[in-house]
């Protein structure tokens, strides 16, 4: 194999793919770039088994059609070294050789015919969505998914095809994040993503995309790349049981302004007492030691009475700064208990702490 190729384009998809490669067996082919040139489309992918990424080039020069792999840490440190000029790409007697002008790198190779396939999607059902709207909802719920619970669904997002709306859900059970959006839907189904899929589909998907899936993968192809990552299996909890029926009390807030006030006290606590009063807004640090931090807004509430809810800064801070909208709803029943924030189509339930 031999081919010239642009270094900035190389470096881009390189390091795109980067993430999808195995870390820790570096003698797996999987921790290796695959390579293929062939009918003028140089093609690149990694994989992990779990997620994977290819990318199609026809911008190349290829002198010699053929295959090669490489370490894709090693060769992505290599490029980024190079200049913004022409890269030649060339396999020789099991060694892939980066050149450009008087600089050389070798790197060996692992047997190309090892590197796993990656799912086809023949016999998968087509799923009609648009992407971009995907990746933005899939961003505004990431930070409410667990990370390394036991029970595996909780480790994903749920996205849950409705009749003519979807549901994209996430929850570590201290809080529930869903977002909701309108489009036509041709059946009801329910797929949970893995989180770390949802790290890369969040840099993807914002091109024109088709989705395919199974009850086991879902694979997303575009002019330029293909996408797959395995679905977790598993049942995902009822999300409606969590999300309160009935809210008596709803508040327009300022996002600026529970952010300042939230912060405030976040310099010493990792938690908030906030305190509805008929005329103000505090911020108390719930802490065990003897320091203290606190402010207040001057807010007409409307209540005839104080209601306070304890919460973890991070919580509300994760919400507030997913919004665009410059006000959000804070909604209640009585303290301890459950409470929303919501903005647009996006809603949060988050269990308070018990004070």
């Amino acid at each position: 194999m031999k081919v010239a190729i642009n270094k900035n384009a190389l470096e881009s998809i390189v390091t795109n793919t980067n993430p999808y490669l195995e870390k820790k067996d570096l003698s797996a082919i999987t921790s290796h770039i695959f390579i293929s040139a062939k009918d003028g489309i140089l093609n690149i992918k990694a994989t992990d088994h779990e997620i994977g990424l290819a990318y199609k080039l026809s911008n190349v020069k290829i002198m010699d059609e053929g295959n090669a792999t490489a370490n894709g840490k090693k060769l992505l440190d290599i490029i980024r070294s190079l200049k913004d000029e022409e890269v030649t790409l060339e396999t020789v007697n099991n060694y892939l050789y980066i050149k450009q002008k008087n600089s050389k790198y070798k790197l060996p190779m692992y047997k190309f015919e090892d590197f796993p396939n990656f799912p086809a999607i023949e016999n998968k059902n087509k799923f009609e969505i648009d992407a971009v709207m995907l990746g933005r909802s899939l961003k505004k719920i990431f930070t409410s998914i667990d990370n390394n619970n036991p029970k595996f669904e909780l480790n994903g997002a749920l996205i849950d095809i409705k009749q003519n709306y979807i549901n994209i859900v996430g929850t570590d059970t201290k809080r529930l994040s869903v977002f909701r959006f309108e489009t036509p839907t041709q059946s009801e189904f329910s797929l949970i993503i893995p989180k770390k899929a949802i790290s890369e589909i969040q840099k993807l998907f914002f091109d024109k995309i088709e989705i395919y899936y199974d009850d086991t993968t879902l694979i997303a192809q575009s002019a330029n790349f293909e996408f797959f990552t395995k679905l977790i299996n598993g049942r995902f909890p009822d999300y409606n049981r969590v999300i309160p029926q009935e809210i008596k009390r709803r508040l327009r807030l300022s996002r600026d302004k529970m952010i300042e006030g939230i912060k405030t006290v976040s310099i010493i606590s990792e938690s908030t007492k906030i305190v509805f009063a008929p005329q103000t807004i505090s911020f108390e640090s719930i802490v065990e030691d003897n320091s203290e931090a606190k402010t207040t807004i001057e807010f007409a509430t409307g209540l005839e009475e104080e209601i306070y809810v304890g919460v973890k800064n991070r919580y509300l801070l994760d919400f507030l700064q997913s919004i665009e909208e410059d006000h959000f709803e804070f909604g209640f029943n009585d303290s301890n208990l459950a409470f929303t924030v919501s903005s647009n189509e996006l809603k949060t339930v988050i269990m308070p702490i018990n004070l």
